[in-house]
């Protein structure tokens, strides 16, 4: 990856991860900063610089440590390593207010943060799953910080209960030959390629990503997909039956007699329109009156009877190509 230019606090120098960012990046501008979280400089640029923003890497300390209660793959949701990403899928549900969530951020007390999660599952004693990646895509931002070859042999010798986290991104290779025991959970999002090319921007495309999940369950770790998000455009159902033939053709067979599926419906917003509309002004339409309601402060997900339709295909052509694969959730 490229960047333009490093935004820092300057407290994160004094950290192991933080000297060894301002040595990898030692040609860059380093730009200080008061707050990761508040950068007026980018807060004031217009939507038509969203995609430029991407270029720019910030390099702070997180402070916010709270575990947010889950009840589907995870028991918790743990704010981790780092938040934002380079790619720009267009539905990014980090893209929650305007350009304050655009860029990659880098939080460098690493040690912090996982002596904290291995603490707490000490603590609660009893085996937890714990959700790293909801802020991020760890395989990517792992290419920079290599913060999974920290996290997964600490944790899997110090921890108790699972890590997991999903991905878009095929740069596994590192993660093959550590000592995970069989503690990480790793989920691959997938989506038809269409989809991938158009709407994911900046993503490993779906070959790809069959790849890596193939390989990562070869090396041991437990895996699954992530259809999502499932986005009812024209020609969805074609869309959708194409990719599930796909994972059906290129899935080991290890992998496909131990996976499970996830599927999340798409949920869009009036700031995904405004940001897509000028920064990406030949992009897809994603908003879709007929099939769209609002919920929530400026936001839209798909009516009910769309979701219905979407439910009732999805698990007739996923029993149909795939056969008996468990489906966690629908949602």
């Amino acid at each position: 990856m490229k960047f333009d230019a490093v935004y820092y606090e300057e407290d994160s120098l004094s950290y192991p991860l933080g000297m060894q960012l301002k040595e990898q990046f030692r040609n860059l501008p380093w730009i200080p900063i008061q707050s990761h979280n508040s950068i007026r400089e980018m807060q004031e640029k217009p939507n038509s610089e969203f995609g430029r923003m991407k270029r720019n890497l910030i390099v702070g300390i997180r402070k916010t440590h709270k575990y947010v209660e889950n009840h589907k793959i995870s028991d918790y949701l743990v704010p981790y390593t780092s938040s934002g990403c380079t790619a720009m899928c267009l539905y990014c549900y980090l893209v929650c207010n305007y350009n304050k969530c655009a860029y990659l951020r880098l939080f460098v007390n690493r040690e912090q943060m996982l002596g904290r999660l291995i603490k707490q599952g000490t603590k609660c004693g009893k085996e937890l799953t714990y959700e790293i990646g909801s802020n991020s895509d760890l395989v990517l931002e792992n290419t920079i910080t290599e913060n999974l070859l920290y996290t997964i042999p600490r944790f899997a010798q110090e921890g108790i209960g699972k890590l997991t986290f999903p991905t878009k991104f095929h740069m596994v290779d590192s993660l093959l030959d550590l000592p995970h025991q069989g503690k990480v959970i790793f989920r691959m999002s997938v989506n038809p390629q269409p989809i991938i090319e158009k709407i994911e921007l900046g993503t490993s495309n779906l070959r790809q990503r069959i790849e890596a999940v193939n390989q990562m369950c070869e090396a041991g770790y437990p895996c699954g997909l992530l259809i999502a998000p499932v986005i009812l455009i024209d020609g969805w159902k074609e869309m959708y039956t194409q990719l599930l033939e796909e994972l059906e053709a290129g899935l080991s067979q290890k992998m496909k007699s131990q996976m499970f599926l996830e599927i999340i419906l798409m949920t869009y917003s009036y700031v995904h329109r405004a940001i897509n509309s000028e920064a990406f002004p030949q992009s897809v339409e994603l908003y879709d009156k007929e099939r769209m309601t609002g919920r929530g402060r400026g936001k839209y997900c798909y009516r009910n009877e769309a979701r219905a339709e979407a439910e009732i295909y999805l698990r007739g052509e996923i029993k149909r190509i795939l056969g008996n694969v468990e489906i966690v959730y629908i949602s």
